[in-house]
C-alpha cells in the first residue's frame, strides 16, 4: 500500500482505533500517555498521518492504517455472508480474488440470497452504513409462488408483524405476474436489517419466496456486475451512502 499524504486529528485517529471516545481519547493525550514517532504529545490540536506516524498510546504501538476500501459485490447464491464459515461452506471472501487487505461484509445477505453487498475495512463508515437511524434504503426483487393482489401489496407497504417486530412501512411495487408458472415477480424497498427481513414480510401474506436478489444498496446498483464480480466504489458513492 502506498502511504496516503493526510493529516488527521490525533484524537480523531485514537477514537477511529477503538482506543476510546474522541473525548475521553482528549484526555488521555492531556495526560501526556501518547507518543507520536517516540515523542510525547499533550497538545489536542496535533495532527498525525495515521498511515505513516508510529503512535503509541500507554507504551502500546498502535498498528498503522492500511489504506481504506470500499467494494460493492454482486453476491451469488450459494455464498455465506461472514469472513469464516465454521462449517467450511464457500464465504463472499472467496470471491474477492486481487484484494490484498482485510475487509468484512457491511450487513449480511442469506446464503440463498443473491446481489449487491458492500465490504470495507473502514470501520466508521460501516458503522454508520449499519446503523439503524442512518436508513440506508435496499431494493430487493422478490419471485413469490402465486399471484399477489393489491391487497397484499398493500399490507407489505403499511408494515406488517413478522413474528418479533412489525415492519416499518415499504416501497412495494408489481413487476410481473405469470400466470403459466403461477408466479409475482415484485420489488420491495426497505431501510430496515432484520434477519431474513423480505422472506419473513412476504411469509406474513402467506406468500412463500421462491428467488431473492438485492438489486441495489442505495443509489448504487449491481446492474453493470456479473454474478461473482466486484467493483470498487467511488468517492461519491461513498459520499452519498454516508450522508
Amino acid at each position: 500500500m502506498n502511504e496516503k499524504k493526510i493529516n488527521v486529528r490525533l484524537q480523531k485517529v485514537l477514537a477511529e482505533y477503538g482506543i476510546a471516545s474522541r473525548r475521553k481519547c482528549e484526555k488521555i493525550i492531556q495526560e501526556g500517555r501518547v507518543k507520536v514517532n517516540e515523542k510525547v504529545v499533550t497538545e489536542l490540536g496535533t495532527k498525525v498521518n495515521p498511515y505513516k506516524d508510529f503512535i503509541e498510546v500507554d507504551g502500546k504501538v498502535l498498528k498503522r492504517q492500511e489504506d481504506k476500501i470500499y467494494i460493492l459485490l454482486n453476491k451469488p447464491i450459494g455464498y455465506v455472508t461472514t469472513v469464516k464459515d465454521q462449517f467450511k461452506r464457500p464465504t463472499v471472501m472467496d470471491l474477492l480474488k486481487g484484494i490484498k487487505v482485510r475487509v468484512v461484509p457491511v450487513g449480511r445477505l442469506d446464503m440463498y440470497t443473491s446481489g449487491a453487498l458492500i465490504l470495507s475495512n473502514d470501520g466508521e463508515f460501516i458503522n454508520k452504513i449499519t446503523h439503524p437511524s442512518h436508513e440506508v434504503d435496499k431494493t430487493y426483487n422478490v419471485t413469490i409462488k402465486g399471484k399477489i393482489t393489491q391487497e397484499e401489496i398493500a399490507k407489505l407497504k403499511e408494515g406488517v408483524n413478522i413474528g418479533d417486530y412489525i415492519t416499518k412501512p415499504a416501497k412495494v411495487k408489481i413487476l410481473k405476474i405469470d400466470e403459466n408458472k403461477n408466479i409475482s415477480r415484485i420489488q420491495i424497498t426497505i431501510h430496515e436489517g432484520k434477519n431474513r427481513q423480505i422472506r419473513r414480510m412476504c411469509k406474513a401474506i402467506n406468500k412463500s419466496v421462491i428467488g431473492l436478489h438485492r438489486a441495489s444498496i442505495g443509489n448504487i446498483n449491481v446492474k453493470n456486475l456479473k454474478l461473482g464480480e466486484y467493483r470498487l466504489l467511488n468517492s461519491k458513492e461513498i459520499e452519498e451512502l454516508v450522508k
